[in-house]
C-alpha cells in the first residue's frame, strides 16, 4: 500500500495514544474517522479490518494492525527514532508495565461499550456511572503516581517520551471530560502538561482532530 490509514474516532483515547506515537515517529499518515456513537464500528466493512469491531485499526504495508499497544509496538520496530522504549530491558519493562495499567486496567473499564452496558443492561444512573469511572481511574492513577515518583523525569519515565506518555496523555483527557478530581495526582499532573506542550501531542489531541464535533 502507498499510505498509512489510521482508522480512529476523535474521542477514543486509543486512538489518540497512536495519533501521539505516529505524531513522535514523524510517520505520515490518513484518517479515516468512524464515528462510535453512530455504530460505524459495527458496519461490515469495518469489522473486515478489525473483527473486534474496536479502534483504532491502522493500514500498513505490513497489513492492518489493530490494538493500539500493538500498533505502537510496530511504531517502535519500523521507526527506530526517535525511540518510545529505553535501551535497557529492564526499563523497557517499566515503560511497558506504566502503560499496561492505563491500556489494560483502567481504560477498558470506562470505555463507551462498558458504560453503555451500566447504563442498558444494569440500569446505572448518571451518578452511578460517575463513580464507576472515578473509582478505576482513582485506583489506577494511584499506583502510577507512585510510579512516576519512582521512575519519572521530564516524563512519566525518564527525561524523553514514552509508551508511558502516549498513553498517560488520553487517560488524562478522558478523566477531565469525566470531572475525575486529579487534585490527589500533581506528579502525573506535571507530566500531562510538559508533553502537551509538545506538538505531537498537541497535534494529537481530540478537539484537533477532522472529525471532532
Amino acid at each position: 500500500m502507498n499510505k498509512r490509514v489510521l482508522h480512529g474516532y476523535w474521542r477514543s483515547t486509543a486512538s489518540y495514544r497512536v495519533r501521539i506515537a505516529l505524531a513522535l515517529k514523524g510517520a505520515e499518515f490518513e484518517q479515516s474517522p468512524h464515528d462510535l456513537r453512530q455504530g460505524a464500528q459495527r458496519e461490515t466493512q469495518f469489522l473486515a479490518l478489525a473483527p473486534q469491531g474496536l479502534v483504532p485499526v491502522l493500514e500498513t504495508e505490513d497489513g492492518s494492525l489493530t490494538q493500539s499497544l500493538a500498533i505502537l509496538e510496530w511504531l517502535e520496530e519500523r521507526f527506530p527514532e526517535p525511540p518510545l522504549l529505553p535501551a535497557q530491558p529492564g526499563a523497557r519493562a517499566i515503560v511497558r508495565a506504566m502503560a499496561y495499567a492505563i491500556a489494560c486496567d483502567i481504560h477498558p473499564l470506562n470505555n463507551l461499550r462498558v458504560l453503555n452496558a451500566l447504563r442498558t443492561d444494569f440500569s446505572a444512573s448518571d451518578d452511578q456511572t460517575q463513580a464507576w469511572i472515578a473509582r478505576w481511574v482513582g485506583e489506577g492513577f494511584a499506583a502510577l503516581e507512585v510510579l512516576i515518583g519512582q521512575h519519572g523525569g521530564a516524563f512519566a519515565y525518564g527525561d524523553s517520551p514514552s509508551f508511558a506518555d502516549c498513553c498517560l496523555v488520553p487517560q488524562v483527557y478522558a478523566a477531565r471530560r469525566f470531572k475525575v478530581d486529579l487534585r490527589p495526582f500533581p506528579a502525573i499532573a506535571d507530566v500531562d502538561q510538559r508533553a502537551r506542550a509538545l506538538e505531537a501531542f498537541a497535534a494529537a489531541h481530540p478537539d484537533r482532530q477532522p472529525d471532532a464535533d
